[in-house]
Parts: structure tokens; sequence; C-alpha cells
């Protein structure tokens, strides 16, 4: 039987396809409806399901990638960091508190340790979109450094040739914006596996 994974704030499934390809039975939280996510999707808020644990229960493991846009320097260019939520401490604090492995994922620059620094060059794909995670276990495995050259530039991000090559073929260009590849959450969730196995879970 596959390990279970919760992919909370899972946008389009990004994230969630990764973990798919890596191995994971993945199902998704999101406070809105997204069509186009390709596995089981709870319509919820993020942080009264992190309150119910008899539903965590019936996970191995827990990624969380809260709104980015307190964080995201578009933002701050704009002026207007203080009015999207800051939600990232209240949802490490729980996942801490539960006990499970997790995973929390954000833009450059937010208030967490940097496990992993990834970017798009280091998989192939022509976007740099770089992301950090932090992660509960501590397996790593060494990726190439970025190489920036010859990747789409950043205006071509509300396109589909953007979309598609972040490797998000099914999502609509407005759910691609702001999602994370999913060559990110199958590396991520490949250690995980590894982690799990170590621990006598997978």
């Amino acid at each position: 039987m596959k390990p279970r994974l919760l992919d909370l704030f899972c946008g389009a499934g990004g994230c969630s396809v990764g973990y798919h390809r890596a191995g994971f039975d993945v199902v998704g939280v999101d406070i809105e409806d997204h069509p186009d996510y390709p596995f089981a999707l709870v319509r919820a808020d993020a942080l009264e399901v992190l309150a119910d644990e008899a539903f965590l229960a019936g996970f191995d493991v827990i990624h969380a990638s809260p709104p980015c846009q307190h964080y995201a320097p578009v933002t701050r260019w704009r002026g207007s960091s203080d009015t999207h939520p800051d939600l990232l401490p209240i949802v490490r604090q729980r996942l801490i508190d539960h006990g499970a492995p997790w995973v929390i994922e954000n833009v450059p620059g937010s208030p967490m340790r940097v496990d992993y620094l990834l970017c798009g060059s280091m998989f192939g794909l022509r976007v740099r979109r770089h992301r950090w995670f932090e992660v509960s276990h501590h397996t790593y495995a060494l990726l190439p450094p970025c190489d920036h050259r010859n990747l789409l530039p950043f205006m071509h991000k509300n396109e589909r040739a953007y979309t598609d090559a972040l490797g998000c073929p099914w999502m609509t260009v407005k759910d691609g914006r702001d999602a994370v590849p999913p060559a990110y959450a199958q590396h991520i969730g490949e250690q995980l596996l590894a982690h799990l196995a170590a621990e006598g879970v997978a």
C-alpha cells in the first residue's frame, strides 16, 4: 500500500502530481474549487483541517504551501504585503505539534529554514521559479546548481507556454501562475520515501 500524503493549500496540484509520481497516494485540500486538480480534493480551510487530528491520522505525511503573497517580492513592490495573510508560522507550529513528517514550501524571503532551494533549471525546465522547502526529516540529495541561461522570461508567466514549461499542462494559465513544478515535489517525495522506509512506514 502506498503511503498517504495530504497536500494542504494544494491549488491545482503541482506539488500533488510530483508526490504522486514519487509514489504517494495524494489527497489535496484547498479553500477554493479547482476542477483541474487531478486527485481527490477536499474543499476546506487548511487551518481547520490541521485542527482535526482524527482526519490527519489517516496520512503518513503532510505537505503545506501556505499563501506566499505576504512574502513575494512582487507583492512588496506593489506595497500590498500587509493585506495578505501570514499563515506560515501557525501552519508550521501545527505541523510540529501533530508530529507526522511534514514539508512546507514557500517563496524565497519567507521566514523558514531553507533545507532545499529548488529551481526549474535543476530539472531541465525552462523556468527559474525558485522555491524554498523546509522539511521535518533530514535526508538530502544533491542537485546541480542553477543555470539561468535560455530560460523563459518572466513576461511569459501569463502564457500557456509558461504553464507547460513548468510541467503542468493540465492546469489553466491562471492556476499555472502560482504553481510549483511537479519535479520539485517529486524530488522531495523521493527523499521522503527513503525517510519513511528507514522508519518502517513505507
